[in-house]
Protein backbone atom coordinates (compact mmCIF):
# COMPACT_ATOMS: atom_id res chain seq x y z
CA UNK A 1 0.00 0.00 0.00
CA UNK A 2 1.35 3.43 -0.93
CA UNK A 3 1.43 6.37 1.44
CA UNK A 4 0.61 8.68 -1.47
CA UNK A 5 -2.99 9.90 -1.92
CA UNK A 6 -4.87 7.52 -4.22
CA UNK A 7 -6.97 10.38 -5.62
CA UNK A 8 -5.78 13.95 -6.23
CA UNK A 9 -8.19 16.53 -7.63
CA UNK A 10 -6.44 19.80 -8.48
CA UNK A 11 -8.02 23.16 -9.32
CA UNK A 12 -11.00 21.48 -10.97
CA UNK A 13 -13.69 23.51 -12.70
CA UNK A 14 -16.76 22.48 -14.63
CA UNK A 15 -19.07 24.65 -16.70
CA UNK A 16 -21.85 23.21 -18.85
CA UNK A 17 -22.52 24.84 -22.20
CA UNK A 18 -26.11 24.63 -23.49
CA UNK A 19 -25.60 24.53 -27.24
CA UNK A 20 -29.35 24.50 -27.91
CA UNK A 21 -29.83 27.68 -25.85
CA UNK A 22 -27.54 30.10 -27.68
CA UNK A 23 -24.49 28.62 -25.90
CA UNK A 24 -25.71 29.68 -22.47
CA UNK A 25 -23.36 28.51 -19.71
CA UNK A 26 -24.03 26.95 -16.32
CA UNK A 27 -20.96 27.14 -14.05
CA UNK A 28 -20.95 24.41 -11.39
CA UNK A 29 -17.70 24.62 -9.40
CA UNK A 30 -14.23 26.12 -9.75
CA UNK A 31 -10.78 25.76 -8.14
CA UNK A 32 -11.90 22.55 -6.45
CA UNK A 33 -9.07 20.65 -4.76
CA UNK A 34 -9.34 17.34 -2.90
CA UNK A 35 -7.06 14.48 -1.87
CA UNK A 36 -8.15 11.06 -0.63
CA UNK A 37 -5.79 8.62 1.07
CA UNK A 38 -5.91 4.85 1.31
CA UNK A 39 -8.44 3.72 3.92
CA UNK A 40 -10.35 7.00 3.77
CA UNK A 41 -13.98 7.59 2.79
CA UNK A 42 -14.65 11.23 1.92
CA UNK A 43 -18.36 12.01 1.72
CA UNK A 44 -19.44 14.86 -0.55
CA UNK A 45 -21.75 17.24 1.28
CA UNK A 46 -23.96 20.09 0.16
CA UNK A 47 -27.50 20.78 -0.96
CA UNK A 48 -28.97 19.31 -4.12
CA UNK A 49 -27.62 20.95 -7.28
CA UNK A 50 -24.31 22.02 -5.76
CA UNK A 51 -22.33 19.70 -8.04
CA UNK A 52 -21.73 16.49 -6.07
CA UNK A 53 -22.72 14.14 -8.90
CA UNK A 54 -20.93 16.33 -11.46
CA UNK A 55 -17.74 16.01 -9.42
CA UNK A 56 -18.12 12.22 -9.19
CA UNK A 57 -18.65 11.91 -12.94
CA UNK A 58 -15.68 14.18 -13.61
CA UNK A 59 -13.46 11.96 -11.45
CA UNK A 60 -14.70 8.84 -13.23
CA UNK A 61 -14.16 10.43 -16.63
CA UNK A 62 -17.78 10.66 -17.78
CA UNK A 63 -17.56 14.46 -17.81
CA UNK A 64 -14.59 16.43 -19.13
CA UNK A 65 -13.79 19.26 -16.69
CA UNK A 66 -13.35 22.79 -17.98
CA UNK A 67 -9.97 22.96 -16.25
CA UNK A 68 -7.87 21.14 -13.69
CA UNK A 69 -6.65 17.59 -13.13
CA UNK A 70 -7.99 14.33 -11.69
CA UNK A 71 -5.08 12.05 -10.79
CA UNK A 72 -5.66 8.41 -9.83
CA UNK A 73 -2.85 6.23 -8.48
CA UNK A 74 -2.67 3.34 -10.94
CA UNK A 75 0.14 0.80 -11.43
CA UNK A 76 2.62 2.79 -9.36
CA UNK A 77 2.03 6.17 -11.02
CA UNK A 78 -0.62 8.85 -11.33
CA UNK A 79 -2.90 8.84 -14.36
CA UNK A 80 -4.64 12.15 -15.06
CA UNK A 81 -8.14 11.11 -16.11
CA UNK A 82 -8.70 14.49 -17.79
CA UNK A 83 -5.74 13.93 -20.15
CA UNK A 84 -5.76 10.14 -20.57
CA UNK A 85 -6.79 8.44 -23.79
CA UNK A 86 -10.09 6.50 -23.82
CA UNK A 87 -8.08 3.26 -23.75
CA UNK A 88 -6.14 4.43 -20.67
CA UNK A 89 -9.35 5.47 -18.90
CA UNK A 90 -10.92 2.07 -19.56
CA UNK A 91 -7.81 0.33 -18.25
CA UNK A 92 -7.88 2.42 -15.05
CA UNK A 93 -11.56 1.56 -14.62
CA UNK A 94 -10.95 -2.12 -15.25
CA UNK A 95 -8.30 -2.51 -12.56
CA UNK A 96 -8.25 0.50 -10.24
CA UNK A 97 -11.29 2.79 -10.32
CA UNK A 98 -14.71 1.34 -9.48
CA UNK A 99 -18.07 3.12 -9.51
CA UNK A 100 -21.24 2.17 -7.64
CA UNK A 101 -24.17 4.15 -9.02
CA UNK A 102 -27.86 4.19 -8.18
CA UNK A 103 -28.60 2.50 -11.48
CA UNK A 104 -27.60 -0.82 -12.96
CA UNK A 105 -26.76 -0.76 -16.66
CA UNK A 106 -28.46 -4.03 -17.48
CA UNK A 107 -27.13 -6.13 -20.33
CA UNK A 108 -30.10 -7.93 -21.93
CA UNK A 109 -30.24 -11.71 -21.52
CA UNK A 110 -27.04 -11.91 -19.44
CA UNK A 111 -27.75 -13.94 -16.27
CA UNK A 112 -27.20 -12.20 -12.95
CA UNK A 113 -24.46 -14.56 -11.78
CA UNK A 114 -22.48 -14.01 -15.00
CA UNK A 115 -22.95 -10.25 -14.76
CA UNK A 116 -21.52 -10.20 -11.23
CA UNK A 117 -18.61 -12.51 -12.17
CA UNK A 118 -17.60 -10.34 -15.13
CA UNK A 119 -15.20 -7.87 -13.38
CA UNK A 120 -13.14 -10.79 -12.05
CA UNK A 121 -13.14 -12.68 -15.35
CA UNK A 122 -11.94 -9.52 -17.14
CA UNK A 123 -8.97 -9.45 -14.76
CA UNK A 124 -7.87 -13.05 -15.34
CA UNK A 125 -9.55 -14.73 -12.36
CA UNK A 126 -10.64 -18.31 -13.04
CA UNK A 127 -14.30 -18.98 -13.74
CA UNK A 128 -14.56 -21.24 -10.69
CA UNK A 129 -13.12 -18.64 -8.30
CA UNK A 130 -15.24 -15.86 -9.82
CA UNK A 131 -18.38 -17.98 -9.47
CA UNK A 132 -17.61 -18.74 -5.82
CA UNK A 133 -17.05 -15.08 -5.01
CA UNK A 134 -20.16 -13.96 -6.92
CA UNK A 135 -22.27 -16.58 -5.14
CA UNK A 136 -20.90 -15.47 -1.78
CA UNK A 137 -21.77 -11.81 -2.43
CA UNK A 138 -25.23 -12.48 -3.85
CA UNK A 139 -26.01 -14.68 -0.85
CA UNK A 140 -24.73 -12.03 1.58
CA UNK A 141 -26.97 -9.47 -0.13
CA UNK A 142 -29.92 -11.85 0.22
CA UNK A 143 -30.73 -12.13 -3.48
CA UNK A 144 -32.68 -15.41 -3.88
CA UNK A 145 -30.66 -18.11 -5.63
CA UNK A 146 -33.59 -18.69 -7.99
CA UNK A 147 -32.79 -15.26 -9.48
CA UNK A 148 -29.13 -15.93 -10.22
CA UNK A 149 -29.71 -17.53 -13.63
CA UNK A 150 -32.12 -14.78 -14.70
CA UNK A 151 -31.19 -11.46 -16.31
CA UNK A 152 -31.81 -8.61 -13.82
CA UNK A 153 -33.83 -6.50 -16.29
CA UNK A 154 -37.10 -7.70 -14.74
CA UNK A 155 -35.97 -7.39 -11.10
CA UNK A 156 -37.30 -4.79 -8.69
CA UNK A 157 -35.27 -1.63 -8.10
CA UNK A 158 -33.92 -2.96 -4.80
CA UNK A 159 -32.94 -6.31 -6.36
CA UNK A 160 -31.17 -4.57 -9.25
CA UNK A 161 -29.29 -2.40 -6.77
CA UNK A 162 -28.08 -5.48 -4.89
CA UNK A 163 -26.77 -6.92 -8.17
CA UNK A 164 -25.07 -3.58 -8.84
CA UNK A 165 -23.38 -3.63 -5.43
CA UNK A 166 -22.24 -7.25 -5.79
CA UNK A 167 -20.76 -6.44 -9.21
CA UNK A 168 -18.94 -3.39 -7.83
CA UNK A 169 -17.53 -5.03 -4.70
CA UNK A 170 -16.55 -8.37 -6.21
CA UNK A 171 -13.25 -6.87 -7.34
CA UNK A 172 -11.22 -5.13 -4.65
CA UNK A 173 -10.84 -1.79 -6.40
CA UNK A 174 -8.17 0.44 -4.82
CA UNK A 175 -10.37 3.47 -5.56
CA UNK A 176 -14.15 3.38 -5.36
CA UNK A 177 -16.77 6.02 -6.11
CA UNK A 178 -20.10 5.52 -4.33
CA UNK A 179 -23.11 7.40 -5.71
CA UNK A 180 -26.04 6.62 -3.39
CA UNK A 181 -25.15 2.91 -3.12
CA UNK A 182 -27.93 2.18 -0.61
CA UNK A 183 -30.76 3.79 -2.61
CA UNK A 184 -33.77 1.42 -2.87
CA UNK A 185 -32.42 -0.90 -0.14
CA UNK A 186 -34.14 -1.95 3.07
CA UNK A 187 -32.47 -1.54 6.48
CA UNK A 188 -30.98 -5.04 6.53
CA UNK A 189 -29.36 -4.67 3.12
CA UNK A 190 -28.15 -1.16 3.97
CA UNK A 191 -26.34 -2.66 6.95
CA UNK A 192 -24.72 -5.25 4.68
CA UNK A 193 -23.49 -2.52 2.32
CA UNK A 194 -22.07 -0.57 5.28
CA UNK A 195 -20.14 -3.70 6.26
CA UNK A 196 -18.81 -4.17 2.70
CA UNK A 197 -17.68 -0.53 2.57
CA UNK A 198 -15.94 -0.68 5.94
CA UNK A 199 -14.23 -3.97 5.05
CA UNK A 200 -12.90 -2.39 1.84
CA UNK A 201 -11.68 0.66 3.76
CA UNK A 202 -9.90 -1.58 6.28
CA UNK A 203 -8.10 -3.21 3.34
CA UNK A 204 -6.88 0.18 2.10
CA UNK A 205 -9.42 1.34 -0.47
CA UNK A 206 -9.88 5.07 -1.01
CA UNK A 207 -13.49 6.15 -1.48
CA UNK A 208 -15.52 9.21 -2.39
CA UNK A 209 -19.24 8.93 -1.69
CA UNK A 210 -22.62 10.62 -1.90
CA UNK A 211 -25.12 9.48 0.73
CA UNK A 212 -28.53 10.98 1.47
CA UNK A 213 -29.07 8.37 4.19
CA UNK A 214 -27.45 10.07 7.18
CA UNK A 215 -27.14 6.86 9.22
CA UNK A 216 -25.22 5.18 6.39
CA UNK A 217 -23.12 8.30 5.86
CA UNK A 218 -22.16 8.51 9.52
CA UNK A 219 -21.29 4.79 9.59
CA UNK A 220 -18.72 5.03 6.77
CA UNK A 221 -17.50 8.64 6.52
CA UNK A 222 -13.94 9.52 7.47
CA UNK A 223 -14.75 13.18 6.84
CA UNK A 224 -17.19 15.40 4.98
CA UNK A 225 -16.17 17.54 2.01
CA UNK A 226 -18.38 20.57 1.42
CA UNK A 227 -18.65 21.01 -2.35
CA UNK A 228 -20.45 24.36 -2.06
CA UNK A 229 -17.26 26.09 -0.88
CA UNK A 230 -16.08 25.81 -4.51
CA UNK A 231 -19.33 27.00 -6.10
CA UNK A 232 -18.63 28.86 -9.32
CA UNK A 233 -19.88 32.40 -9.81
CA UNK A 234 -22.86 32.59 -12.15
Amino acid sequence: MTDKPLIIVEDLAKTFVLHNAEAATIPVFQDLTLQVAAGECVVLAGESGVGKSTLMRSIFGNYLPTQGAVKVWHDGAYVDITQASPHEVLEVRRRTLGYVSQFLRVIPRVPTLQLVMEPLLENGVSSEEAKDRASELLSALRLPQAHWDLPPATFSGGEQQRVNIARSFIRKYPVLLLDEPTASLDAENRAIVVRLINEALAEGAAMIGIFHDLDVRDAVASRLFEVSQFKAAA
